[in-house]
């Protein structure tokens, strides 16, 4: 029900598509750069690969993935922020990301400054590695209760969606833990797996074939209800336990990933990338398959409607860090109201 109504909210921000076609349509003249800000290999590359494939085909032009990692994905936000306002350089990432860096103090930029396109939802997850001898979430919780500063999370760094998972978890809990951060979420999975540090919260399409593999233990996710990763090949399907089972209540807003362009980039080309979101990304294969394998959630979202839905898990991120003493602005002075 979730899935069919984000995609008609979708659609139904477009009174009459825009193609290649018709007049005044963007056409770049030279490749077009998405510029990812996290390592290679961690869920947004993933996913701005799989939409640089698709948009190469009606744009007519290469459409070029370039991995800028540090600072929580601020550098190459910025980067993207700041490159020319043709619409030849986009920024990938989550959006919950970019709506909460100036509470961060990591980069002066709010949702608002964006042309929003969405293609998927992600779904946190708590790992372990097979050898810490965590084998369910509330194994895992109660050490972090009593010895957690000596006990290592990894993720992908402030800001990114395991920390947000382990912020949220800690402010339900009263736990601690020793943040060990790498530049994206496929480092971070794979410090896990090798037992570089013994817990790793990071998102599940990350994580998913280590989980298969069962080179990872997934101890839960961070949704409202239990999530199922599909079987593929030799491995069976997987059946992961909400957080709610030992925390009831505790926030599980979707995390939107996608990609956007500073706002002040020709009107054609938002027009054009809105017929293409319209007519090419909402009916991906690809995307389709890439999100039901690794359990995300195929959201192509674009305009207001992306806006609105990002909103939600940045009201209560954005609060988050400000309780646990991780903000460097209020975000009530930025017009962000606490839930």
């Amino acid at each position: 029900m979730l899935r069919r109504h984000l995609i008609a909210t979708a659609a139904a921000g477009i009174a009459a598509p825009v193609t290649l076609r018709a007049q005044g349509a963007w056409r770049p003249e030279r490749p077009v750069t998405i510029i990812v800000p996290w390592a290679a290999g961690g869920s947004t590359d993933q996913m701005a690969r799989i939409v640089a494939a698709e948009l190469e085909g009606p744009l007519g032009q290469r459409v070029v993935v370039v991995n800028q990692p540090g600072a929580s994905g601020s550098i190459g936000t910025r980067n993207a922020l700041e490159a020319p306002k043709d619409g030849l350089t986009w920024a990938a990432g989550a959006a919950v990301d970019v709506g909460c860096y100036k509470v961060l103090g990591l980069l002066d930029t709010q949702l608002s400054d964006w042309n929003l396109f969405f293609a998927v939802a992600n779904v946190n997850v708590l790992v372990a590695n097979p050898q810490s001898g965590f084998r369910d979430f509330g194994a895992a919780l109660e050490a972090l209760k009593t010895r957690g500063q000596g006990i290592g999370v990894a993720t992908a760094g402030v800001s990114s969606a395991g920390h947000n998972m382990m912020e949220a978890l800690r402010a339900a809990t009263q736990l601690q833990y020793r943040h060990a951060t790498y530049d994206g979420g496929n480092p971070a999975m794979i410090a896990t797996v090798s037992g570089e540090t013994p817990l790793g919260a990071v998102l599940l399409v990350e994580a998913a074939e280590m989980i298969r593999a069962r080179r990872l233990v997934p101890l839960a996710v961070q949704s409202e209800n239990p999530v199922t990763l599909a079987a593929q090949g030799n491995a069976p399907a997987i059946e992961i336990p909400s957080v709610r089972r030992w925390i009831p209540g505790i926030p599980a807003p979707l995390n939107y990933f996608g990609i956007w362009s500073a706002k002040g980039v020709p009107d054609n080309v938002v027009q054009t990338m809105t017929g293409l979101w319209t007519n090419t990304i909402a009916n991906s294969q690809r995307l389709k398959d890439y999100a039901n394998s690794r359990a995300a959630l195929f959201t192509p979202l674009h305009g207001q409607a992306a806006h609105d839905e990002a909103w939600k898990m940045v009201r209560q991120t954005a609060w988050l860090y400000f309780d646990g003493g991780k903000a460097r602005v209020s975000p009530e002075t930025l017009g962000i109201a606490r839930l």
